[in-house]
């Protein structure tokens, strides 16, 4: 079987007109190693009608560059987030506009390729790219070429009006260190319109075929060898979760603001990579992640506003008003109303400055100095972690699973009736430990990490709904006015659910309590 290459790429969108003059930026001078080249790519994906091998993560397609043909097989991603992905590629000269199938039983997707060619291969949609190629070279010998793409995406039928245009610039990295790609994207990205695109050509390909509406991205279980090192697992998580906030930027940038999901989602992304942040700062020192946990701070505090105001908009008010309706306080109508109306508009301010904020050039280079540190600690470049990411991930992880295991349960005591600030500790606590271990569960034992994890969850959902309650009083009274009969209304709401949800968080503690810890259990 041929060996198996690995494509490594770093991929940003660039508005139209920087992609005109981007090859002449000045921090791509020094670095040059040869002429730019422009030509014309038409490249054709071929699928079965039912798009099989989409669905088994390979893309197959046939490109001509203007010199001749050449068939590629591509697999899945093995390492995405921060603009970054890697993922096995196969490429061979062919002699015309035809696929080879002799070609596909050199490669691990041969028996999905077999059943994809009985199935029948067709056409199911081409990229027509005009393609400026830079060769790089850096100065700690990295190599590589800048692509910059402009195009279109569209149907195999070449009359077909729908299309997806291309503007966009991709690193390829042929060795070296990919820091040295993520140095110089974030070099460009501080004067020229970049933005993250997480999404290949071939999977816009296929959401163009579908005219398939974009969703939210959410968190995904880190599949992580039981012999992984602390460093490929650390990258693995960082890139995790890197992958959720990128992958909602889109959603908050250009979408219309009506579906609050991508803001929950990228700020749930914000914080699992906060609390990774955290955990790698046990082995890796705090200067490589420090910077990052400010921008990430900054990050959750221009999404939080927003996140907030979604809850208590589309949840909390209509609970109360239904309440107050059902009790028939007919005089709360036009406090509510009013408040209503405050929110509201203090909702779409927060949405704004959300967008804006995802839509800066500091959130670019925030998501690519995540990126950075994932390449950096699979690689432990420099040392990073002082040789501590070189030691088995479970013998990284159990230490610290204990110590916030056990800053949890010094912490549980009467949670119902503890004071407010209190109660707010065993929440963070609670949810720093539960991003612990989704992160590192993969690691040990699935059945004994389900349980536990289980009655975790519930403790912080239930921790999570008496906060939810917290934060809705404390914005009737910001917008309605401290003694409002708004404000009231919201305090004495907020003393209700708290007594009807006493005995559930006395329960939820008591079935966290009695959950046998995961890691306690060499295999």
């Amino acid at each position: 079987m041929t060996a198996v290459a690995i494509e490594t790429e770093l991929k940003l969108r660039i508005a139209p007109a920087a992609a005109r003059t981007l090859a002449r930026h000045a921090a791509l001078r020094p670095l040059k190693r040869g002429r730019a080249r422009t030509r014309r790519v038409v490249t054709t994906y071929f699928d079965t009608g039912d798009d099989m091998l989409a669905t088994a993560g390979v893309a197959l397609r046939l490109r001509h560059d203007g010199r001749g043909w050449l068939q590629s097989i591509k697999g899945s991603a093995t390492a995405a987030g921060g603009g970054l992905t890697a993922r096995p590629e196969f490429e061979w000269p062919v002699a015309g506009a035809h696929l080879d199938p002799l070609r596909f039983a050199a490669t691990p997707f041969r028996r999905v390729l077999a059943r994809a060619e009985r199935a029948g291969l067709v056409r199911r949609f081409a990229t027509d790219i005009t393609r400026t190629t830079i060769p790089l070279a850096f100065p700690d010998g990295t190599l590589a070429q800048l692509c910059i793409d402009v195009g279109r995406i569209r149907g195999a039928d070449p009359d077909s009006p729908r299309s997806v245009a291309v503007h966009e610039i991709e690193f390829e990295l042929e060795a070296g260190d990919p820091g040295a790609l993520f140095a110089l994207a974030r070099d460009l990205a501080a004067d020229v319109p970049l933005g993250i695109e997480p999404a290949s050509k071939a999977s816009r390909g296929y959401a163009l075929l579908r005219a398939a509406v974009p969703m939210p991205v959410t968190a995904e279980v880190v599949a992580l060898p039981r012999r992984a090192s602390a460093g490929a697992a650390l990258a693995a998580i960082v890139r995790s979760c890197t992958g959720q906030i990128e992958g909602n930027a889109h959603g908050i940038v250009d979408g219309d603001g009506t579906d609050p999901e991508w803001i929950h989602q990228m700020r749930v992304g914000v914080r699992r990579l906060r609390a990774c942040l955290s955990l790698a700062r046990r082995g890796v020192t705090a200067a490589h992640v420090d910077p990052l946990r400010v921008e990430l701070r900054w990050l959750a505090m221009a999404l939080g506003p927003a996140r907030d105001l979604d809850v208590f908009v589309l949840t909390t008010l209509p609970d109360l008003r239904a309440a107050a309706q059902a009790s028939q306080v007919g005089r709360l109508a036009p406090a509510l109303a009013a408040l209503t109306r405050r929110a509201g508009k203090a909702r779409r301010a927060a949405h704004a400055a959300a967008k804006a904020a995802v839509g800066s050039r500091r959130f670019v280079s925030a998501v690519l100095a995540a990126g950075a540190l994932a390449a950096a600690l699979a690689r432990d470049v420099d040392g990073l972690g002082g040789g501590k990411l070189a030691r088995p991930a479970r013998d990284f992880a159990r230490p610290l699973l204990r110590r916030r295991h056990a800053a949890l349960c010094s912490l549980g005591h009467d949670l119902a009736h503890v004071a407010p600030q209190e109660r707010h500790a065993a929440r963070l606590a609670a949810k720093k430990l539960r991003y612990a271990t989704e992160f590192f569960a993969p690691l040990f034992r699935e059945k004994r990490a389900r349980r536990y994890r289980q009655a975790l969850a519930a403790l912080q959902d239930e921790l999570g709904a008496w906060n939810d309650v917290a934060v809705a009083t404390e914005l009737a009274g910001r917008l309605a006015g401290a003694h409002s009969a708004a404000a009231a209304a919201f305090a004495g709401w907020a003393a209700a659910r708290r007594i009807e949800r006493s005995e559930a968080l006395a329960q939820a503690w008591a079935d966290f309590a009695g959950a046998r810890p995961f890691w306690t259990h060499r295999r």
